[in-house]
Formats: C-alpha cells, sequence, structure tokens
C-alpha cells in the first residue's frame, strides 16, 4: 500500500493562513487535495497537522473533504509522520507532500513514485542537488521501514522538523535515488510562501481550471505571468 501524507499547519511565519486561502472558490487545500486523487498509485492520503488549537480549522477543513487527520507537535513533524504511519500499518510506502504545493502534478508524483519502485530504493525524489523541476513539484517517496527508521533515530530538531533529512543526508545506510528531466524548469516558483506566490496559483487557476480542471506542469509553464499586474 503507498500512503500520501500532507502536512499542513496554519502558523506559517511568512504568510499565516495560506493553507486554507481562497482558491478558486475553494480552499488551496481542498485544490490541491483534488489535484492529488488523480494519483493512479496512491491508495490513501492522510492530512498530519498539529495538536495547536490554531490547526483545528486545518483539521476540520480536511475531514470534510474525507481525509483521515492525524495531530501531533507543532514542531515534530516526523512524529505526526509516525502517527499516520500507525494509523495505516499496512502501509510499505509513504509519500511526503506539504500544504503549500496546490500546483502539484499527478504525473509527476506517479513518475516520482515509479523510479523509487523501478530502483529499489529507501528514498526517492525529484529534489536532488541541481534541480530540474519547478519549485513546488517536489515529491519524495521512502519506504516505510526507513521511515520508522528515522523516527526511532533521529534526534536532532532539524531531522524532526523537515521529517526526510535523516534519510538522505545518510546514503551509507540508505539507498537514495533521484529523479531528473530536462529541460530544466527549475527557475520556476510554484510554491505559496509569500503573497506574491499565492496571486501566481490565483492566476494559473483562473486561467486554466474552468477549461482544464486536470491542467498539468507544462500548461503552467507555458502561461506568461507579471506579477506587477497582480490584484
Amino acid at each position: 500500500m503507498i500512503l500520501g501524507i500532507i502536512q499542513a499547519r496554519m502558523s506559517s511565519s511568512r504568510l499565516p493562513g495560506k493553507v486554507l486561502a481562497d482558491v478558486a472558490g475553494m480552499p488551496m487545500l481542498g485544490r490541491q487535495v483534488e489535484r492529488l486523487r488523480r494519483s493512479r498509485r496512491m491508495d490513501e492520503l492522510v492530512l498530519a497537522t498539529s495538536d495547536q488549537a490554531s490547526d483545528d480549522a486545518v483539521a476540520d477543513y480536511a475531514a470534510r473533504l474525507d481525509l483521515t487527520v492525524v495531530r501531533g507537535d507543532l514542531d515534530d513533524v516526523l512524529g505526526r509522520f509516525g502517527r499516520a504511519l500507525d494509523a495505516f500499518p499496512e502501509a510499505a510506502t509513504v509519500v511526503r507532500m506539504t500544504a503549500d504545493c496546490p500546483l502539484t502534478d499527478w504525473r509527476v508524483l506517479d513518475a516520482v513514485i515509479a523510479h523509487h519502485a523501478a530502483t529499489r530504493a529507501d528514498y526517492a525524489s525529484n529534489t536532488p542537488e541541481v534541480r530540474t523541476y519547478p519549485h513546488g513539484l517536489d515529491i519524495e517517496v521512502m519506504t516505510a521501514a526507513s521511515l520508522r527508521t528515522a523516527l526511532f533515530e533521529a534526534t536532532d530538531p532539524y531531522d524532526r522538523e523537515h521529517v526526510t533529512p535523516f534519510l538522505y543526508r545518510n546514503p551509507k545506510r540508505f539507498r537514495i535515488e533521484f529523479l531528473s528531466q530536462t529541460p530544466s524548469l527549475a527557475h520556476l516558483r510554484w510554491t505559496v510562501d509569500h503573497p506574491q506566490d499565492l496571486d501566481f496559483v490565483r492566476h494559473v487557476y483562473g486561467t486554466l481550471h474552468a477549461a482544464n480542471p486536470d491542467f498539468g506542469m507544462a500548461e503552467i509553464a507555458a502561461l506568461e505571468w507579471n506579477s506587477s499586474k497582480a490584484v
């Protein structure tokens, strides 16, 4: 079983509340879930948020989307992933995603999952040292066994907060594989950290979604965008 886990919180320091910001009439998290559910390889999708009162709205909205919700320590995101694994002990593979990437392309997602399986990797991603995918299309795939090793052995707060560094910083212990593409689109930024990022995402949905809700990486990359005209 392949388990997808989305980490989300309301307390972003740069753009608080962004995961529930409106995007074409739906909270941004809902738009991302809409896209992720097109995957042909993921079997289940879980939302991992904090146990802080500030994240009650995230948990409530995810439940309305029929997502399984797990909650835990705000800073120990790795611990939250462990709770997700406990909820689905049959999971053999885990996909990590963040809730501020509402332009995720399920085709890229499935390609990284396929690459992980084909190479028999412990950890695979499309974010090697020399990136070729846009920022915001990041996908990380790992075996549940490797994630559990990190869960029990990682003590560095950085590893606990960012979930996967314990794996990819230990290539002698874990088989690490990366997926790249040509031509590179690494110069493009599609993640939402700042107001102008949210403006771009709204522009994408406003331009593409009505005609083709399943728009992908190529269609987004072809869009013209002038941030000075954002409203």
